[in-house]
């Protein structure tokens, strides 16, 4: 009898056997459709050798329903779904979840309506009008995505059919992408950049895997070396994923690979709408998506012809997942390319200290590019000690500072002043009675956004009005805002500098890839004078009259307790001050700080990489902190206090006895209560040679918990709040 083990995608239930009917072909990997009771469930066939279940008579199978028209996951994505799995301690189910994250795409192909402008004006023309036909210039889409576009309902939009403002267009759901030229625009390379490219793609022609440390300071050129290998990789027909750690830089990425290849990549990322998603699934398993460049979650696509990994900026912390899987792309990447067989080139101008560590071991092949390309020099840096320059009060911005921008500003130069905080305060309280604005669904202060004239929550997303009053006494103008945001710090430079052109660059201002390109056409083009920014400027953009570079808070990274919080605070610092002087004039960085003498400032101030990985790599070796070492966190939540409380410590007291492992909690989380959620920790610290994953899966399955209990455990936690 012809029988098949399902992978059924909820995570609650376990492998299932089923019944394949004769007129129906399921091999490994194949998608179906299965019944589960009176309901319908999807599961991927597997090897039953891989995946033990329960034995279940012939008798008693049901038989399969239906066999989706998709290509079946190949062996090695179902081998890095078991390996992720396994690794993570998460649900199989949860990971092959991922990779069939478009659900739209398993059904067979066909056409969709979809609507445009004709260029025609309403004889009527309403506000709503008006607003929706500024909004979708350029834009094609259903009538839902473009009602979420600009902001008005579907009837307006079918008022504009109706009057002939917006014309149907059938598309076909799943057409091919336009091939990229691998040879439309080869850049001329300096000689240490070519010995780097090929090295690349003659890993690329050896189709084995080979995992790469591209080592290369800001500027130097690290994505036209690795570009070589994506020409490579065109000419032999196979796929390329370019992992990105923020959609914010998708844009000015896809910029630079349309200029090289003559087409954009493929994008994957959350804000895409459900047809580009659906469009994107199917190319990439069938082989018609050349060069994917997307989000971790880019990962898990099933591609037909993988043939090189790239991630790009990898030492980034939000390639880390903190919730669902808690995975790390950059460590995920380098498995699949063992799987498929591939290279995978993990590039950065500040390597996270595990991968320095692995290049050393020789895991990685380390290869580095020192110096940056052309006329190019690196910035000259300069400390500014806020004991003794001390800003006006009321103000953030040292004298230094303040007179280095105006002598850009009388140049026609381009000036960036980073503080990782978004929004105008962090905390806003009353002089009168001392009443703070805190979150109601978590333990955070609501920081004010003047720009949208909100209290906001920057974990749980909970918003309010502005208030005029203080709630608690009811005093009119008593309010005060506590600390800076980019918002004060941009409002402080057009109080002193009310001529320059000063633009805000935060995740709550480029929300979308629109508002990015905007941004960074108008920078490019000599409209902006003083960015003022997040970690989002950090990394990515090239402005070549960006010639001074302000880190209005050089300490702020070293709070919070976060153990990597050195490391953090160097390669965000290192990354924003390599963003001055990417061309021809040189450029200058101020890093304001109360603590010149912290090893950090000092390494930074200094030039002094090595000294700096050095130091640290002595102290994470001590404290037996990764890579010497394994961390994994428990993290208990619930909705009731004393109910979180009890699962925690009955974990506590249920921790093995092991030499190899210690564990230390549970305790609040400091962020004890998180949308609605109480929250407890508890860390594992554990020798390499200790079994940290059969423990803590030993150490927990036995146990029961109340209904509203969650148990989640991170390995290799980057996140301790």
């Amino acid at each position: 009898m012809n029988r098949v083990r399902l992978l059924v995608l909820n995570a609650a239930l376990g492998p299932l056997d089923y019944r394949v009917p004769d007129d129906l072909h399921v091999e490994p990997g194949s998608v179906v459709v299965a019944p589960l009771g009176p309901r319908q469930v999807l599961g991927i066939a597997w090897e039953s050798e891989r995946l033990p279940g329960t034995e279940v008579p012939d008798a008693r199978l049901r038989p399969i329903l239906d066999v989706l028209p998709v290509p079946p996951l190949r062996a090695p994505l179902r081998r890095l779904i078991e390996w992720t799995a396994d690794y993570y301690c998460a649900a199989m189910a949860s990971v092959a979840r991922m990779s069939l994250s478009s659900s739209a795409a398993l059904r067979g192909g066909g056409t969709i309506t979809e609507y445009r402008l004709t260029g025609v004006m309403p004889s009527r023309l309403t506000p709503q009008r008006d607003a929706a036909i500024s909004a979708l210039d350029g834009e094609q889409g259903t009538i839902r995505e473009l009602a979420d576009l600009a902001g008005v309902s579907e009837a307006v939009l079918r008022g504009l059919v109706n009057a002939g403002v917006m014309e149907p267009v059938v598309v076909d759901i799943d057409r091919a992408y336009p091939p990229a030229d691998p040879d439309h625009a080869v850049p001329t390379l300096s000689d240490l950049q070519t010995g780097v490219a090929d090295r690349f793609v003659d890993a690329v022609k050896a189709r084995k895997f080979a995992p790469f440390l591209l080592d290369g300071v800001t500027g130097s050129g690290k994505t036209e070396t690795y570009f070589e290998a994506v020409s490579e990789a065109l000419r032999m027909g196979r796929q390329v994923l370019v992992l990105l750690p923020e959609i914010a830089l998708t844009e000015n990425f896809l910029k630079r690979f349309e200029s090289r290849f003559g087409v954009p990549p493929v994008v994957w990322h959350s804000s895409q709408k459900q047809s580009e998603r659906r469009r994107a699934w199917r190319q990439v398993a069938e082989g018609g998506a050349q060069v994917v460049v997307g989000a971790r979650s880019a990962l898990f696509l099933p591609y037909a012809n993988l043939g090189l990994i790239i991630v790009d900026e990898a030492h980034e912390v939000s390639f880390k997942q903190d919730d669902g899987v808690r995975y790390n792309a950059r460590d995920v990447a380098v498995m699949r390319g063992r799987f498929e067989q591939i290279p995978v080139v993990l590039a950065s101008a500040t390597p996270a200290l595990e991968s320095l560590q692995m290049a050393e071991a020789g895991v990685y092949e380390k290869v580095d590019l020192p110096s940056r390309f052309g006329e190019a020099s690196l910035p000259e840096i300069a400390v500014v000690d806020l004991r003794e320059q001390v800003p006006p009060r009321g103000r953030w911005l040292a004298p230094p500072l303040v007179q280095g921008i105006e002598e850009r500003l009388e140049r026609g130069e381009q000036s960036l002043l980073f503080l990782n905080r978004r929004g105008y305060a962090p905390l806003t309280l009353c002089r009168n009675c001392g009443f703070r604005f805190q979150c109601p669904n978590c333990s955070a202060w609501l920081v004010e956004h003047r720009l949208s004239k909100r209290l906001a929550c920057h974990h749980c997303g909970h918003e309010v009005p502005s208030p005029s009053q203080c709630p608690e006494c009811g005093e009119a103008d008593c309010l005060t805002a506590c600390g800076p945001g980019v918002e004060r710090i941009a409002d402080e430079v057009a109080q002193i500098f009310p001529d320059a052109r000063t633009a805000v660059v935060t995740s709550d201002t480029l929300s979308n890839p629109e508002k990015i390109a905007a941004f960074v056409d108008a920078a490019e083009s000599g409209a902006i004078d003083v960015i003022v920014g997040t970690q989002l400027v950090t990394k990515g953009y090239h402005f070549p009259e960006l010639t001074l570079v302000g880190v209005v808070d050089a300490d702020l990274g070293l709070e919070g307790g976060d153990l990597r919080a050195a490391e953090r605070s160097y390669q965000q610092i290192a990354q924003v001050a390599g963003r001055a002087g990417r061309a021809s004039k040189p450029g200058e960085v101020m890093i304001q700080t109360r603590h010149p003498d912290a090893p950090v400032i000092a390494a930074l101030a200094a030039g002094d990489r090595d000294a700096f990985y050095a130091a640290e790599t002595d102290a994470r070796r001590h404290a037996g902190a990764p890579p010497f070492g394994r961390w994994a966190a428990i993290i208990v939540s619930s909705e009731e206090e004393a109910e979180a409380r009890e699962a925690a410590q009955n974990i506590g007291r249920a921790a093995p006895r092991l030499d190899d492992l210690a564990v230390f909690g549970p305790a609040p989380a400091p962020l004890s209560l998180l949308r609605g959620r109480y929250r407890y920790r508890l860390l594992i610290n554990a020798r390499r040679s200790a079994a940290l994953q059969q423990t803590i899966r030993e150490w927990l399955h036995p146990m029961e918990f109340a209904p509203g209990v969650r148990i989640g455990v991170d390995i290799d936690p980057y996140s301790f709040v």
